[in-house]
């Protein structure tokens, strides 16, 4: 799979990213100033990723999604607040091809939303990582709230926990606490592709 170059009807950026999260932040009476407190960060790089200036890694978005106390899928589009459409006799939420865009963020690693409409205390979404590519910059690991499993649909991609290395391929699934340190990256000469469940405490 390939990595989208074009910013299409089914591609957002990461300048689109930062409209939503001032949306969000705003529409929860948290100001730029606290939420750059909570993150460790200045108000002003707060701005910046809200205006899409400076574009946030994968590590920063959770970090920004975990201080507003929404999930992950809420960053993507406005469509993760509501059921994309209404939900049948049966209770389903249906979520159709081409519904749900691509995020690309700023090493280039991409996300799309899984998750149809609303799934309280669930994100599910796709992410691709080009070659060389890392989910939480590149040095130092990361953790965030939840738990995490994964499977590698194509590809190959690496986990560096504190204490070890992992490397899943193509079929091969994992899962962790969030709350463990880790990052994620593509050492291949390949796309990664991944399945990724979160699941919220």
């Amino acid at each position: 799979m390939t990595q989208p170059t074009t910013v299409d009807e089914n591609t957002v950026s990461a300048g689109g990213v930062g409209e939503r999260i001032r949306s969000l932040r705003t529409a929860r009476g948290i100001s730029a100033r606290s939420l750059a407190a909570t993150l460790g960060i200045s108000p002003s790089a707060v701005s910046q990723i809200e205006r899409g200036v400076m574009q946030p890694s994968v590590s920063r978005l959770i970090a920004i999604t975990d201080a507003l106390g929404v999930p992950l899928v809420a960053a993507f589009d406005p469509a993760s607040d509501r059921p994309i459409e209404p939900a049948g006799p049966s209770g389903f939420t249906l979520q159709r091809a081409g519904q749900a865009p691509d995020i690309v963020l700023d090493s280039g690693v991409s996300f799309r939303r899984l998750t149809p409409g609303t799934s309280p205390g669930v994100d599910y979404f796709e992410s691709i990582y080009p070659p060389g590519t890392a989910a939480h910059g590149a040095d130092g690991l990361f953790h965030h709230e939840g738990y995490e499993v994964g499977t590698v649909v194509s590809g190959e991609l690496t986990i560096d926990f504190e204490a070890e290395r992992v490397i899943l391929r193509a079929g091969d699934a994992i899962s962790y606490p969030c709350s463990v340190p880790h990052r994620l990256h593509n050492t291949g000469g390949v796309d990664a592709v991944a399945h990724w469940l979160i699941v919220h405490g």
